[in-house]
């Protein structure tokens, strides 16, 4: 017990000096598996060869080449199938049975390719604000950013139809056109301070694509996202055929029945294909052939959809 004589001892509340430099929080480092990738495969999918050194010019032909090989599309979900987003079973699917995929599967087949090339990547969500009615939106689209040479590009291969189509300048007020695609990236303070926003031009005006924060995230928080997306009953994906490509100068969507092609000279077209077209069309215009079995679900599918 205290006395005058001898005070109670003050307790430190802190260690004396300054505390050592923490140890890594994770055993495993390897974020991107890049050397699980069948590389060669993958390459002659998208129509690449050659030495490819991790250059903006690699990032811009591996982008390029990614899109317009490798369409957007859902059809897993309609065919009753799981979305896995492990680097084998990507490649298993779009590489070896080209097929197409999502936001998730895109990005992460992508983010494997490049960390196998040696980049350096970091990987984000955003905010689709697309067709939004300006109620903000949860974070669920994926979106990477990679370093070269000091300098950090936008990379995104999985948004669907009017973004990108080769790596964006990551620079607050920087407005590109890429090949007649007129894009646009600004810092943005709505949210946080770290947050920036993409538009489009449709020819009129400047269209929202998606917000995003520069917070990174793991293939890991891409599975939660993924399993929500996936499984919620309101989910866009669960509850219509969503197929897109992009190829050069022209953007081909195919949304149940309604096909849509959007060129860079303004032209285009929008047009109804009867349902029992659906497997043709997502054969010739998206480069997805199902067999027999796979068509008459899809169809059965979309013949509900439009019942709905």
């Amino acid at each position: 017990m205290p006395t005058e004589e001898h005070p109670e001892e003050p307790i430190p509340l802190a260690p004396a000096g300054p505390a050592p430099a923490p140890e890594r929080v994770f055993t495993d480092h390897d974020f991107w598996r890049g050397g699980d990738l069948d590389l060669d495969a993958y390459l002659a999918r998208v129509g690449l060869s050659g030495d490819l050194p991790p250059t903006p010019d690699t990032l811009t032909a591996v982008h390029r080449a990614h899109l317009a090989a490798i369409p957007f599309e859902n059809l897993n979900l309609l065919l009753g199938r799981p979305v896995l987003l492990d680097v084998p079973s990507l490649t298993d699917k779009m590489v070896r049975h080209r097929r197409g995929g999502y936001c998730y599967e895109q990005n992460l087949l992508l983010a494997a390719v490049l960390d196998r090339l040696g980049f350096t990547l970091t990987a984000f969500t955003a905010r689709v604000l697309m067709g939004g009615d300006g109620r903000p939106r949860p974070s669920t689209h994926a979106l990477l950013r990679v370093d070269v040479d000091g300098e950090p590009w936008l990379a995104d291969v999985g948004f669907g139809g009017g973004g990108l189509v080769e790596p964006f300048p990551f620079e607050d007020g920087r407005q590109v056109s890429q090949g007649g695609w007129n894009l646009r990236l600004d810092r943005i303070s709505e949210v946080g301070d770290e947050e920036w926003l993409l538009r489009g031009f449709d020819g009129e005006h400047w269209q929202n694509l998606y917000s995003f924060a520069t917070s990174g995230v793991l293939p890991q928080d891409y599975g939660i996202f993924s399993h929500y997306l996936t499984t919620h009953p309101r989910s866009p994906f669960g509850n219509r055929l969503m197929v897109a490509r992009t190829v050069g100068g022209t953007r081909y969507a195919l949304t149940d029945t309604t096909l849509t092609v959007e060129r860079v000279d303004g032209t285009g077209s929008v047009r109804e294909i009867p349902l029992g077209e659906v497997g043709n069309v997502l054969r010739e215009s998206f480069g997805i052939a199902l067999d027999q079995e796979e068509r008459a679900i899809v169809e059965d599918r979309v013949k509900g959809f439009l019942a709905a």
